[in-house]
C-alpha cells in the first residue's frame, strides 16, 4: 500500500469493495465502470475537483480497483487513493474537451487490452458525470461488450454507515449548528443577501472544535418571500426585509461527509399561516420519525407524515426525505431510496437520511428540516438545533 494518508482504515475499503462485488456478481457482470465521483471516493478514497472531465474507476472481481482519469490529475491520485502507482492510469490532456477525441477512447482501448472487450460491463447510465458521448464512445469501440446499466449499484452498497462515517456526520452535524447559530446572530432587515452567505461559508469552513469544514456539495439556499415559493433559488444581493421569511437550506460538511439542515426566519411577526404550518409541520414530524425505525419501511415514515399534516389543512406532494453521507456537487443525497409512497426499502439501524418536511406556498416557503441515523431505539437527530419556527425582530 502506497505512503497516503487515508479516511478510513483499508479493511473498511475492502470491505466496501466486497460488497460492491458481491452486487457485481448478482448482476452477472465482468466490470464495473464507477464514474460517480462519490461512488469514486467511497470505494478508493479519491478526493480532487476534477469531475468535470471524464473519469472513472474500474472494478473487477479478483483485484483492487483502478483509476482511470486525466493525466494531471493522476499525481491527486497518488495522493489520495490505496491502490499502487501501476493502477492509477492517466490520459494524454489533448482529450479534454476536444471535438475531434474522447477520454473514453482510450479507456475502450484499456479495455480491448486487458481482455475484456466481450465481458457484461457495467455503467452508471442515469449519473450526471456519464454523458451520452461518453457512452457513445464506449459502445463504437467495443461493439462486442454487453453494456449493463448499473446506475445505483455502488449508492445502494453505502446505505448502512460504519462508525466512522457516523462519527464524520456527526462533526458536520457540530458545523451546521454553528452555521445556523451565525445566520441568527446577524440576520437583521438591511443586510445584504451575499454578506450573510460570506458569513455562512466562513463559519462552514472555519468548523467547530478542530474539525474542519469542507465545501458542501450544494450551495446554500436562502430565498425569501415570494422567492420561497421555489425550493432552489440560491441568493443575490439585495437586502432581507421586514415583514418576510427566508428559509436556509444548508449543510454541515466534514471530510465530505454532510449533515444538512434547514430552518425558516422571520423578520418581524409572522402570519397566522405561518404559525400553523409550523405547528403542522412539527406534529407531523413527530409522528414520521416514530416511524423512522429498523423493519420499518420509507413507505411507512411518509405516510405516516403526509397523513397528520392533512389533518392540520395542510398538504405535500414530493417526497420527506432521502439518505445522505458522502457526496460531491451537484447533489448531497445518496440516489437510492426516498421516504415517500410506495418506497419499501426495508430501514436499517445506521442508515442516515434528511428528513425534509418542507412545505412551500403561494407566497412563500417554511423549511424546518433534520438530518436523522436510524438507531436501535428508532431516529436520533444528527444536529442539535431547536425545531421551530425562528422569529426575530
Amino acid at each position: 500500500m502506497p505512503d497516503v494518508s487515508l479516511n478510513f482504515e483499508l479493511s473498511e475499503y475492502q470491505n466496501r469493495l466486497t460488497l460492491v462485488q458481491s452486487a457485481m456478481a448478482k448482476r452477472k457482470l465482468d466490470v464495473l465502470l464507477v464514474t460517480d465521483p462519490s461512488n469514486m471516493a467511497w470505494l478508493t478514497g479519491y478526493d480532487g475537483w476534477s469531475f468535470y472531465t471524464h473519469q472513472c474507476v474500474i472494478v473487477l472481481h479478483d483485484r483492487s480497483p483502478i483509476w482511470f482519469g486525466r493525466g494531471m490529475d493522476r499525481a491527486g491520485a497518488l495522493r489520495t487513493v490505496y491502490m499502487d502507482e501501476a493502477d492509477i492510469i492517466g490520459y494524454e490532456d489533448h482529450y479534454v474537451q476536444s471535438p475531434d477525441r474522447h477520454p473514453m477512447d482510450v479507456l475502450s482501448a484499456i479495455i480491448d487490452d486487458k481482455g475484456w472487450s466481450r465481458d457484461y460491463i457495467g455503467v452508471e447510465m442515469d449519473n450526471y458525470y456519464f454523458s451520452a458521448a461518453a457512452y457513445g464512445s464506449l459502445v463504437k469501440h467495443l461493439p462486442n461488450v454487453r453494456f449493463v446499466d448499473t446506475t445505483g449499484l455502488v449508492n445502494w452498497q453505502r446505505t448502512v454507515k460504519s462508525p466512522r462515517e457516523l462519527d464524520y456526520m456527526k462533526k458536520a452535524a457540530r458545523i451546521v449548528e454553528a452555521m445556523h447559530a451565525r445566520i441568527y446572530e446577524i440576520i437583521e432587515p438591511g443586510l445584504k443577501k451575499n454578506e450573510l452567505v460570506a458569513e455562512i461559508y466562513h463559519t462552514a469552513i472555519k468548523g467547530v472544535d478542530g474539525a474542519g469544514g469542507d465545501y458542501p456539495a450544494i450551495v446554500p439556499m436562502l430565498p425569501s418571500g415570494m422567492d420561497a415559493t421555489a425550493p432552489h433559488l440560491t441568493w443575490d444581493e439585495r437586502p432581507l426585509k421586514a415583514g418576510e421569511e427566508t428559509f436556509f437550506e444548508i449543510a454541515g460538511c466534514h471530510k465530505r461527509y454532510h449533515c444538512p439542515l434547514s430552518r425558516t426566519i422571520y423578520l418581524g411577526r409572522p402570519p397566522q399561516k405561518y404559525l400553523d404550518a409550523e405547528s403542522a409541520v412539527l406534529d407531523a414530524t413527530q409522528v414520521a420519525l416514530e416511524k423512522a425505525k429498523p423493519g420499518n419501511l420509507c413507505e411507512d415514515v411518509a405516510i405516516a407524515f403526509y397523513s397528520t399534516i392533512e389533518k392540520h389543512g395542510f398538504s405535500k406532494d414530493s417526497r420527506v426525505g432521502y439518505p445522505i453521507g458522502l457526496s460531491y456537487p451537484p447533489d448531497w443525497g445518496e440516489r437510492s431510496m426516498s421516504l415517500r409512497h410506495d418506497d419499501k426499502t426495508v430501514l436499517e439501524e445506521n442508515m442516515t437520511f434528511h428528513f425534509m418536511p418542507a412545505l412551500w406556498f403561494d407566497d412563500g416557503g417554511l423549511e424546518i428540516t433534520e438530518s436523522i441515523v436510524i438507531t436501535a431505539g428508532g431516529a436520533e437527530p444528527l444536529a442539535d438545533v431547536p425545531r421551530r419556527l425562528f422569529v426575530k425582530d
